[in-house]
């Protein structure tokens, strides 16, 4: 059976199947995301989701839906779902579906009387070609099929109401049409592989609702055009396949493009694969170099996000030449932002205090998947960089003082991957010395060093010496500031501000290669956040008996913010927090680890099918919010996996 599968049962509930949604991306930045009902509830849920460059830099829906009706004897069975204002739904396509699987692609199949339906789609992965593949399975009479597209033509981050000025015209193209609603956008083609009649019959679709824009607090309506409609009849065996593109396509070869796109896609056929599946669809190609987009569908690239999440989609699935890719066009970002450039790459938030840190980390893994000399061709130069940059005090908001610790202004900005807002200014003010960037730079020194002994000459061993000093002077101090004596470490000290929050922001000092504390302070750390932060589905972000502990992401934005980092629970925190877990207690936190692995492979069956989304509310029911498909989360969880086969490779 398909590991991806539902039921007749759980598809026609409603409750249940309206909030499962699907994401299809290629690797141009577009995307396909709608329920598994194929009722959109948001507003960046469309078949056809693509970049319009000439527009701005967001994500624009072109083909919001497509409903088919089958007919039978002049009796028409609509096959799509709408939500419109008021509870409404028209038409109540979902009734007739029989089941949902996704191996290599959606599949769903329809029974209307004695008709049977199957219906495949497929996104190109090179190209802005969207397919929808319909085979008729059974018949005992002859079936029309008719598809009705719903064109909306706006950014994601907008609606469209009726108007004037859309251009609801259209050209004919061999087997269909193209349009464009307006100006700035490229040309709609959809075709169909048999020749086909188009209705034409513009009309406003009015009202339709979403009912997670509602939730998130926004507005929640919209109207869109359909142009008419194409009819064709299709017999037993037969497929019709529809194409969305903005190019047009030859007829003829439709079906074979889309098996050719299904022929390159690997199974989601485990809890792994589907990760693996997950890992991929994060990959953002622009003029010839490959970026990582934070999430779906809302985000972009972010530099702190690619460090932290690089290793886990490339080097914890046997990648490797994917990590050399992605660190391509992220060492362009980081030499232009340390030689105060403007940075010419589409990776924001490069100027962040922690950025070069976690790169380094990030180079650090990469380590130990290549030998000595590998890595010194690749990465030695630009690690001689990011240690001289730290060190010599460059940056414009991270300073290394006498203590060997380093200091960042939080105050009036954040600066750390806490970074919610109110009022422009950071609801968790972290500033001074903070935890992690000390952790992450103790490592990073630990790591610089031994990288220097490899070299193997004088000037490097020098080197060497110098920053071994460093670390070891930073150790002293990081104890004597962080640690206090209740066994775990303060979040961040400015002067005479010290914050005793429970943070999850502590285990990077145990998790990473190097740390500053003994066994038994590593111990002390772990054992708090074991009782007060780990959760099912991932490490809060605040402990329930600190103060401002806000566990449930829902309301309007505001809210939400309020909420982002005061006790919701992170599924990436959880790779850090097993690795912890191994290094303080070896094999014997192997079974440990595995029964945490396994909670998240139910997610795979919510939310967004086969990813994980941004973040869990840190109390029961710890129910899935924010984007569908967040890369960090994906690639913690890949990485746990990975140590968890490392120790049991090790053990045998």
């Amino acid at each position: 059976m398909c590991y991806l599968r539902f039921d007749k049962a759980q598809m026609t509930n409603l409750q249940d199947s309206l909030f499962k949604e699907l994401l299809i991306t290629n690797r141009s930045g577009a995307y396909c995301n709608t329920t598994l009902v194929g009722c959109n509830i948001r507003k960046y849920h469309g078949l056809m989701v693509i970049p319009v460059p000439e527009l701005d830099d967001e994500n624009h829906v072109l083909l919001s839906s497509l409903d088919e009706t089958v007919i039978q004897h002049g009796a028409e069975f609509n096959l799509g779902l709408h939500k419109y204002q008021g509870e409404n739904y028209s038409p109540k396509g979902h009734k007739y579906i029989v089941s949902f699987e996704w191996e290599k692609v959606p599949t769903w199949i329809y029974r209307i009387g004695g008709v049977l339906l199957k219906k495949e789609i497929a996104f190109c992965t090179e190209a802005y070609q969207f397919y929808i593949r319909y085979t008729l399975l059974q018949a005992h009479s002859a079936t029309t099929l008719r598809l009705k597209p719903f064109l909306a033509f706006r950014s994601v981050r907008q609606w469209t109401h009726e108007n004037g000025v859309a251009d609801t015209g259209y050209e004919p193209v061999k087997n269909g049409i193209r349009m464009r609603l307006y100006d700035g956008y490229p040309n709609l083609f959809m075709q169909t592989n048999v020749k086909s009649e188009f209705v034409y019959h513009p009309d406003w679709y009015r009202g339709l609702d979403y009912p997670k824009e509602r939730e998130r607090g926004y507005d929640a309506t919209e109207d869109l055009l359909v142009p008419g409609y194409f009819e064709m009849p299709i017999k037993k065996g037969q497929s019709v396949v529809f194409a969305a593109s903005v190019d047009e396509l030859a007829p003829n070869f439709l079906e074979r493009n889309m098996e050719k796109e299904i022929a390159i896609l690997d199974k989601r056929d485990s809890f792994y694969h589907c990760l693996v599946n997950a890992a991929h669809q994060f990959n953002f190609r622009k003029d010839g170099e490959h970026y990582i987009l934070a999430g779906y569908p809302w985000f972009k690239c972010r530099a702190r996000d690619t460090f932290l999440a690089m290793p886990g989609l490339t080097l914890s699935i046997g990648e490797k030449e994917q990590f050399e890719k992605y660190m391509d066009a992220a060492t362009v970002a980081l030499r232009q932002f340390m030689n105060k450039e403007p940075v010419t790459v589409p990776i924001y938030e490069i100027e962040q205090p922690d950025t070069l840190l976690w790169a380094a980390w990030c180079l650090q893994q990469y380590h130990k998947h290549a030998s000595a000399e590998e890595f010194e061709k690749k990465y030695g130069k630009l690690l001689d960089e990011i240690m001289g940059y730290v060190y010599s005090g460059h940056h414009p908001n991270l300073f290394l003082h006498e203590n060997g610790l380093l200091y960042s202004n939080g105050r009036e900005t954040p600066v750390t991957w806490m970074n919610s807002k109110a009022g422009g200014r950071p609801i968790v003010p972290r500033s001074g010395y903070i935890v992690e960037f000390n952790a992450l730079w103790f490592n990073a020194l630990k790591f610089y060093e031994q990288c220097l002994k490899e070299r193997g000459n004088e000037e490097a061993q020098a080197k060497a010496a110098r920053y071994a000093e460093e670390a070891e002077k930073l150790a002293v101090s990081f104890k004597e500031v962080f640690l206090n004596e209740y066994g775990y470490l303060l979040d961040y000290v400015d002067g005479q501000m010290m914050d005793w929050s429970v943070r999850p922001n502590q285990l990077f000092a145990i998790a990473l290669d190097y740390s500053p504390l003994n066994v038994r302070e590593r111990k002390g750390v772990l054992d708090i956040c074991t009782k007060e932060l780990v959760t099912p589905k991932g490490i809060r972000s605040l402990s329930p008996k600190s103060g401002g502990y806000t566990p449930m992401y829902v309301g309007q934005q505001a809210q939400r913010d309020q909420a982002y980092h005061q006790g919701t629970a992170w599924p990436w925190l959880m790779g850090f927090y097993l690795e912890a877990y191994l290094r303080v207690y070896k094999m014997s936190g192997v079974n440990f680890i595995e029964r945490k692995l396994i909670g998240f492979e139910e997610e795979l069956y919510y939310h967004c099918v086969g990813t994980i989304p941004e973040l869990f509310d840190g109390n029961p029911r710890f129910s899935g919010r924010g984007a569908i498909s967040f890369a960090m989360n994906v690639s913690g969880i890949l990485r746990a996996i990975r140590l968890l086969e490392k120790y049991n490779v090790e053990e045998d």
